[in-house]
């Protein structure tokens, strides 16, 4: 790693060097994620299981994918980003070779749900907040949105691409390309991921020439130190506002449409690939809203971006099923719309989760709100399977996960807000 800082020292900061390689571990983590809403139609058509058993498992891989957000940023405080990073990476690429054998919705369970959910944790929200508090002092509004922005590239590399193999070739390729996917990520982590800038003896991009360096943080007991940090943010107002905004956004992104929205178009007709290119169409637009999201963090009141973003969503989910009924013009106004809007609401919400906790105990907090954010995504996941089985259409979902939207744009405008004094009222 000292010759390639060294290489990039004359050129540019090696921060960008580390939001590059966390990009591409991103990347991967995120095309492994979308790949049972790929496989959902196959497995049904292979094996007999329902929506329902199929939903089950996914929420399942949700769930844990939200909840180990916390533990892995404790984690790399006590061991190191790397050596995390790494058994992560070793575990999902594992996880999902093993899949291409299973035969029983159990099996799906336990690899997609608890193996791969559990190891793809790692590799999420968390891992982007630690390295862009550690190797950022300003402009970290937009690294954050870079590295959000993978999820949604993630899609648009990964999902029509997997689509036409499922179509062609089966389910059981698509599984092992996804491994080959996390094996490549491997050796650059290992060479090219240091712990800290201090580790290089840098300063964070944009701290002052005569700034002290940082000294390593003091190596606790992760579960320890989690639970703390919980224990502390769990009294305050701030915290369940941003956990249950944040669990209104998993319902309707991840959980809802980033699961069901392939089997939705199947629906109407639509074929897998269709499907997966919608998707990918809302991936591209989102890169650019989510990075654009993070330099207007870095400008504007969060509160108001949150605000907006939340509302605008929710229209979007509102409109979801008559753009169906549109013959042209419909789900491409819904792409636009929705995809400039995915996860848009990402930099904010570390944006004020640093603001309200500091630097040092946010990485850990916000591993605690993205928990919040996929135990809605699970519920939104699950619930969504349950109403289409129950139902045969998908549009009493899409009005609930509307209105939940409209629902956060109110309560994100009272986060790190000071109440008022007798003083300021009489003033």
């Amino acid at each position: 790693m000292n010759w390639a800082a060294r290489w990039v020292g004359g050129r540019f900061h090696y921060g960008w060097l580390v939001v590059a390689v966390v990009f591409l571990v991103l990347l991967a983590a995120a095309g492994t994620r979308a790949t049972p809403s790929v496989m959902m139609v196959p497995l049904e058509h292979q094996f007999g299981w329902s929506r329902a058993t199929i939903s089950l498992a996914i929420s399942v891989n949700i769930a844990l994918y939200g909840l180990m957000g916390p533990f892995a940023a404790a984690a790399m405080q006590r061991f190191g980003v790397r050596p995390t990073l790494l058994a992560a990476l070793a575990t999902m690429g594992a996880g999902v070779a093993l899949s291409a054998l299973m035969t029983h919705p159990w099996q799906m369970i336990l690899i997609w749900g608890v193996m791969v959910g559990g190891s793809t944790g790692v590799a999420a929200l968390s891992l982007s907040a630690t390295v862009v508090t550690r190797w950022f002092t300003t402009h970290r509004g937009l690294a954050m949105g870079i590295l959000t922005a993978s999820s949604a590239t993630g899609q648009l590399v990964f999902l029509p691409f997997l689509a036409a193999i499922a179509e062609k070739h089966g389910w059981q390729l698509v599984v092992l390309v996804v491994a080959a996917a996390a094996a490549v990520v491997l050796p650059l982590v290992a060479f090219l991921l240091p712990e800290r800038p201090a580790s290089l003896k840098l300063r964070p991009f944009g701290e002052e020439p005569d700034a002290p360096l940082a000294p390593p943080a003091p190596q606790q007991n992760p579960i320890k130190l989690a639970f703390g940090a919980l224990a502390s943010a769990s009294r305050t107002r701030d915290f369940w506002l941003l956990f249950f905004s944040f669990f209104i956004c998993g319902a309707s992104t991840n959980g809802y449409v980033g699961t069901h929205l392939i089997a939705m178009c199947g629906d109407y007709g639509m074929t897998e690939v269709q499907g997966a290119s919608l998707l990918a169409t809302m991936g591209i637009f989102d890169l650019f809203g989510t990075t654009l999201s993070g330099w207007l963090s870095d400008r504007f009141n969060s509160r108001v971006l949150l605000f907006w973003y939340y509302g605008l969503r929710g229209l979007s989910l509102i409109y979801l099923p008559h753009a169906f009924g549109i013959d042209f013009f419909g789900l491409p106004i819904f792409a636009v719309f929705y995809g400039l809007d995915w996860i848009a609401t990402v930099p904010p919400t570390v944006r004020l989760a640093t603001d309200v906790f500091g630097k040092e105990r946010a990485p850990i907090i916000f591993g605690w709100v993205v928990a919040g954010h996929q135990l809605g995504a699970a519920f939104a996941a699950f619930g969504a399977g349950l109403l289409r089985s129950s139902l045969g259409t998908y549009t009493v979902a899409s009005m609930i996960s509307g209105g939940l939207c409209l629902i956060a744009s109110f309560l994100v405008l009272r986060i790190n807000r000071a109440p008022r004094t007798a003083g300021a009222q009489t003033a």
